[in-house]
């Protein structure tokens, strides 16, 4: 599985070395944004771990790095969840995602 980490500017660098993305991986800060609304928690972070799992990438997708999920607070379960290769795209979808909430979409 491909490893990474942010750099200051929130882009994603490949990390080969399994102590040094461990080590960075442990007390980064890899939240993009969490917010909650009514019974839901949305959150959208970092992953650390290409979570295409390089099939993507194969056939010329993209490398997913982050995620936004939402979860119903005071259970386990989550109720959506959906996966973005940048910084940037992490936030729009985490935005895309709050105003599903709050539509009572999801």
């Amino acid at each position: 599985m491909i490893k990474a980490i942010l750099n200051e500017k929130h882009e994603v660098i490949p990390e080969p070395d399994i102590m040094k993305w461990g080590t960075w991986f442990e007390s980064a800060d890899r939240i993009v944004k969490q917010e909650t609304i009514g019974n839901k928690r949305i959150s959208t972070v970092f992953l650390g771990l290409d979570h295409s799992f390089c099939f993507d990438s194969i056939f010329g997708g993209k490398q997913l790095w982050f995620e936004t999920m939402v979860f119903l607070i005071g259970s386990y379960q989550d109720e959506y969840m959906d996966r973005y290769a940048t910084w940037d795209e992490a936030v729009i979808g985490h935005e895309r995602i709050v105003e599903m909430v709050k539509s009572k979409i999801l």
